[in-house]
């Protein structure tokens, strides 16, 4: 599964979720484009409130406090 994940410098939760994407990644074929919403003013307006965001195909899986379980529920639900 290929996503985008949404993020900006600075942001503890988007460091989080990433280093649960990696743990993931272990497992699961998971892999991702990271868009800093900061570059993209489209991005920014529409996600900078939830970020970290995880998209795939225009549609939001996950956002915010993202977990390890979460990210699983992702591959198990599928």
């Amino acid at each position: 599964m290929h996503v985008q994940f949404y993020t900006k410098k600075g942001c503890h939760l988007c460091d989080e979720a990433e280093s649960m994407m990696k743990l993931v990644q272990e497992d699961y074929p998971l892999t991702w484009s990271t868009i800093d919403i900061e570059t993209d003013d489209e991005s920014h307006e529409k996600y900078m409130m939830m970020i970290p965001v995880i998209e795939k195909d225009g549609d939001v899986l996950l956002y915010g406090s993202i977990g390890y379980i979460d990210l699983v529920d992702l591959f198990e639900n599928v």
